[in-house]
């Protein structure tokens, strides 16, 4: 009876509290290791210039590969998510990431370069990220905007960290060395997905769907077979391709999501065109510090300012955007961080002096606070949950393009200029400009609904009437949300 009582217990353990907080503390470790680690890669730009004798526009490639697979990689993870869970997934993608700088650390060219750290440690980085932020999700309702925010500072802990050991190790074993031991750290993404156990329903249905053998579409394909009669062999063939594919596109790419709501669609054209300017910064600011006579471990020290002002300012922009007041208005916060972020970048053209590129570290910090605890906030917000895998995996993939085009466009840009001052021209004008849109476009589309809902009101209030003179069954309580169960095996 006692054991009875603990299983009932354990089954009716609700969300955001028990085990949620364990895989919370796991998606930090992961978004440190992930999305945090393309930070370091401008401390050995310089290094990987002199040693395969590239330009700017060259060398910037290897970062840019690297960033937009790890978030072009969404719609092979959201397959890998449902067909074997976010627990895979977030381990594949580790073993993916540990393998590629390993290999790196073997490259005798920038073009193999591309292709291990890129390509590989790119798309292991996207798996075990994208996966990682889809169990937060499952793991918490009531304070998923403070999990998210929490999980974020998890970047901040990596812009922090990552930059002070990569110049730590460059000077003591050089950048070979220092891939290995990178390619040994990043392994441990494979401990952070061992923690994600999946999590089931009190009725027995888990939340991370399906099984590896079964056929999407299968089923809808025989209802639509009129009285038993079998078509053709090769028409029967055509239609099932033609299905399934038509399936694979809606639950793996989220095409009818992006095609019937115009809030995703304003979103994620937005932040793509805002990601080709936010990832600038990033790649130029220690070589443009370097070249203007930083020395460079105080250039290296740039990045981890940016670092430690996300960790203090992350949780609090977390806090503030959960609170019921911005409810439906987070949008505008976002909007917010992204135009203060465009501004900031504008200090950097004033002056290259250190003192004057840590101000800038503050202020950009503190607006890319703002932007990495809202991102996927928002997308939650303008997407449902149910279906929030497969709108992550096109919102990703679509900023993924901006992602890899963006450094090396303006790497060629200073390249025949010699001057670094147009990376910061850009990034503002690509921030601003996103801003705008999104900003203006969605206070149009609130404008909007609110004039449908006031002319929706005289009707409402007749069928109010018409249904007050009827006389109608007793409502039924509404049902409490489900009960999980945490699995602890597969």
């Amino acid at each position: 009876m006692s054991q009875g009582r603990a299983a009932g217990r354990k089954a009716a353990e609700p969300q955001d509290r028990g085990w949620a907080w364990m895989v919370l503390l796991a998606a930090v470790l992961l978004q440190g290791m992930t999305l945090g680690f393309p930070s370091c890669i401008g401390v050995f730009f310089t290094d990987l210039q002199h040693e395969f004798q590239a330009s700017n526009s060259e060398t910037s490639w290897f970062p840019s590969i690297m960033v937009a697979t790890l978030h072009g990689g969404g719609p092979l993870c959201s397959i890998l998510v449902k067909r074997f869970g976010c627990r895979f997934a977030v381990m594949l993608g580790g073993l993916l990431s540990g393998v590629g700088m390993v290999a790196s650390s073997f490259c005798k060219s920038i073009r193999q370069l591309y292709l291990t750290a890129g390509l590989i440690t790119g798309l292991g980085s996207c798996f075990s990220f994208q996966a990682g932020v889809t169990a937060l999700g499952y793991y918490f309702v009531r304070w998923r905007t403070l999990a998210n925010a929490m999980a974020s500072t998890g970047v901040s802990l990596g812009f922090t960290l990552w930059p002070l050991l990569s110049q730590h190790l460059l000077d003591e074993m050089g950048w070979r060395n220092t891939f290995l031991i990178f390619g040994g750290i990043l392994l441990n993404c494979c401990v952070c997905g061992a923690i994600m156990r999946p999590v089931q329903l009190a009725s027995g249905s888990l939340l991370q769907p399906p099984k590896p053998g079964e056929e999407p579409g299968g089923r809808a394909e025989e209802a639509q077979l009129p009285n038993g009669a079998s078509p053709p062999h090769a028409e029967l063939r055509e239609h099932t391709q033609r299905t399934a594919c038509c399936q694979m596109l809606r639950e793996y790419l989220a095409f009818d999501i992006f095609c019937q709501n115009k809030r995703y669609q304003i979103y994620t054209v937005g932040v793509a065109w805002m990601m080709m300017g936010f990832a600038l910064p990033h790649v130029y600011l220690v070589p443009y510090a370097i070249q203007n006579g930083v020395e460079e471990r105080r250039a290296a020290l740039l990045i981890s300012v940016i670092g430690i002002i996300n960790i203090l300012i992350r949780p609090f922009t977390g806090l503030l955007s959960g609170h019921r007041v911005f409810t439906g208005r987070r949008i505008y916060l976002f909007n917010l961080a992204v135009l203060l972020c465009g501004l900031s970048n504008f200090i950097c053209v004033v002056s290259a002096r250190f003192s004057v590129l840590i101000l800038y570290c503050v202020i950009f910090s503190v607006a890319m606070s703002g932007i990495g605890a809202l991102t996927f906030q928002v997308l939650m917000d303008v997407v449902e949950m149910e279906r929030f895998s497969s709108a992550l995996g096109l919102f990703t993939i679509v900023e993924s393009f901006t992602l890899l085009i963006g450094p090396p466009l303006t790497g060629i840009l200073v390249d025949i200029t010699g001057d670094f001052h147009y990376v910061f021209y850009t990034s503002s004008f690509l921030l601003l400009s996103a801003a705008l849109f999104m900003g203006l476009s969605f206070c149009a589309l609130d404008k909007k609904d609110k004039v449908k809902e006031a002319s929706k009101v005289p009707l409402d209030n007749v069928s109010r009437c018409q249904y007050n003179e009827v006389t109608t069954e007793p409502q039924t309580e509404s049902q409490p949300p489900p009960a999980v169960v945490y699995v602890t095996s597969i």
